[in-house]
């Protein structure tokens, strides 16, 4: 007889593991110990996730996709440099909240056993190229020639993800945050550079 998730159930078990992930790292991730916490049986487990690889496998789906309303929000096709920021702006407020603070480490110690198998999952890679790619879009919808909004997409994200990384590592929101507004400043500078030019 196959294995067939409860498919309330194991939504509400996922946001449980994430509340009991957000100061332990994936590597600590065992059926026995997770069991334990959030006091139900490692039958349960198996039965709704099966094999430890795809429990971390749908932890870091559900990590991933937390990001799913403020990217329909940047999705909307900007009309101006201001609207375009502004977007970019709402997900740096998004990012800094503590708890996407310490779920963001979650991603960041995924994407690195991502990057060592790469037959594992896709989610992180997936996520970045979501982000480019709708900077792409919005960046030519500006006015950008398709050459110029491929590099400033990349940097953008790069830029964020980035931002991100020192959240995480230094926790000073403060001085992350005040980094961020100066590459919007920046960013704001040379777009309306580039699109004088175009």
């Amino acid at each position: 007889m196959t294995r067939q998730p409860d498919l309330e159930r194991k939504p509400a078990l996922i946001e449980q593991i994430l509340d009991y992930l957000l100061d332990k790292p994936l590597s600590s991730l065992s059926f026995r110990t997770l069991a334990k916490a959030l006091e139900v049986s490692t039958f349960t487990l198996v039965y709704h996730f099966g094999t430890r690889a795809e429990l971390v496998s749908d932890i870091v789906s559900a990590i991933s996709m937390r990001a799913e309303d403020v990217e329909d929000e940047l999705m909307q096709s900007p009309t101006t440099i201001d609207s375009y920021l502004l977007g970019q702006i709402k997900s740096w407020e998004w990012s800094v909240q503590p708890r996407n603070i310490r779920l963001q480490c979650l991603e960041f110690e995924a994407a690195l056993l991502e990057a060592h198998d790469r037959e594992a999952h896709e989610f992180t890679r997936t996520l970045y190229t979501r982000w480019y790619e709708m900077g792409c879009e919005a960046l030519v919808d500006l006015g950008l020639s398709q050459e110029e909004a491929t590099v400033e997409a990349r940097l953008a994200v790069d830029t964020f993800f980035g931002l991100q990384y020192d959240l995480v590592v230094n926790e000073d929101v403060e001085r992350a945050t005040a980094a961020f507004h100066r590459s919007i400043e920046v960013r704001r500078e040379r777009l309306e550079r580039l699109l004088a030019h175009a």
